[in-house]
């Protein structure tokens, strides 16, 4: 479903469909894009773009939160369209690179492949990445795939400047037959999730934005900004805190559907 752009904070926007974010961050000397949606998602990103006055050549960078097809799917087409570089997790650029599904994936068994995504770089956790005057910061957070990230910046509007976190999904989503519990092909999913919990219960956060907008009830922050509701509810100093508990919850009901499962194979 088509969603008109719009600004989140400062040099932040949204230019992806209704149901999947894709973020825009601007620069006067190139932007940034997270995420390109699915396939036929490239299109109106590109064009939710230019509607904004900027120019799809000056997106020098794309970013990625996960590369399930509803948020990796339209990169290719993008980098084709812009000239813009991808970079990566170091397990996720290997499934940009060769497209498909990747190995340890947990959605890994009837998942929609990708398609391939040239020239592919990588970077380290906590690595900063700059374009023009932005500085964007790659954070780990792994568990709904095993390369997942979570990106860090600042925008400023005048002198208010916000910590901006572009949260990845942390839900335990699976192809039928996975456990996060006893997976050899993922074997260390716990652990990753609880390292990403972690992370998001303590990185400083004034503006949650998640790839599945509803998740950080964006919608509803944008319909309280429009009827002018004050402060800023795009501003929620405990959403990332919020967004952990609810996915360690979510964690946790899976984990008792397993263990209840397991008993019933057993008998």
């Amino acid at each position: 479903r088509s969603q008109k752009p719009f600004r989140i904070w400062g040099n932040t926007f949204y230019v992806g469909p209704h149901g999947l974010s894709s973020i825009l961050i601007t620069s006067d000397r190139g932007h940034v894009l997270i995420d390109g949606a699915l396939p036929e998602s490239a299109k109106q990103i590109a064009a939710n773009i230019q509607s904004l006055g900027f120019r799809l050549a000056d997106v020098k960078l794309i970013l990625n939160s996960h590369v399930h097809f509803d948020h990796a799917g339209g990169i290719a087409e993008l980098q084709r369209m812009s000239g813009a570089r991808v970079e990566a997790s170091e397990w996720s650029a290997k499934v940009l690179s060769h497209g498909g599904i990747g190995k340890g994936d947990p959605q890994f068994a009837g998942g929609t492949p990708i398609s391939p995504v040239a020239n592919v770089k990588t970077f380290r956790d906590d690595e900063q990445i700059r374009v023009g005057e932005i500085v964007i910061t790659a954070h780990l957070t792994p568990g709904h795939t095993p390369g997942g990230t979570t990106w860090t910046w600042k925008s400023c509007e005048r002198v208010a400047c916000r910590n901006m976190v572009y949260a990845d999904s942390l839900a335990p989503i699976s192809s039928d037959g996975f456990r996060f519990s006893s997976s050899r092909d993922y074997p260390h999913a716990l652990a990753d999730f609880e390292k990403s919990f972690a992370f998001l219960e303590t990185v400083p956060c004034d503006v949650l934005i998640t790839n599945h907008p509803e998740a950080s009830s964006l919608w509803d922050r944008l319909q309280s900004r429009d009827k002018g509701v004050t402060p800023d509810p795009m501003v929620n100093l405990s959403g990332c805190r919020e967004f952990a508990r609810q996915s360690r919850t979510s964690l946790r009901e899976r984990l008792a559907e397993e263990h209840v499962q397991g008993e019933h194979h057993s008998k």
